[in-house]
């Protein structure tokens, strides 16, 4: 049986082509979908596709748009969202695809930290599942195929 994982979190390092490594190791079944991650593209799309904008906040707002299309589509495709919330970046993008998960009552798996256990209480309580580690997320996915 073949899942698909959508995987929610910041886009500024390469934790996915990880987590897709160590499925493959661990020998899951997974396919991953997630966020665009090609900053630049993410950032014009709304430009790409309209046309220029006459401001930034207008810019924002078309790539926003087709954005949050674009997670609306893959999350509600996906079987379960695993949402990664590092120390390095802001995570307001991941605890938004996390409640939106939440909402869409996607099994969600918070992969947070111990310096975030606080700030990510009430998220957490809502999540089926908080871990620390990315290998501890595959190892509660690796637990469905027992």
């Amino acid at each position: 049986m073949e899942l698909t994982v959508y995987l929610a979190g910041q886009i500024h390092d390469d934790w996915r082509d990880q987590v897709a490594q160590k499925a493959k190791e661990k020998n899951l079944p997974l396919v991953f979908v997630g966020p665009q991650t090609n900053h630049d593209r993410s950032d014009n799309i709304g430009e790409d596709i309209l046309g220029k904008q006459p401001g930034n906040v207008y810019k924002d707002d078309a790539a926003s748009d087709i954005n949050n299309f674009r997670t609306q589509v893959l999350m509600q495709k996906s079987d379960i969202v695993i949402a990664l919330f590092g120390e390095k970046y802001k995570q307001w993008n991941t605890a938004m695809d996390a409640s939106a998960a939440i909402t869409m009552n996607k099994p969600t798996i918070i992969v947070r930290p111990e310096s975030l256990i606080h700030p990510l209480k009430e998220l957490s309580n809502k999540a089926n599942v908080t871990v620390e580690t990315v290998d501890q997320a595959l190892d509660v996915i690796s637990y469905i195929y027992e």
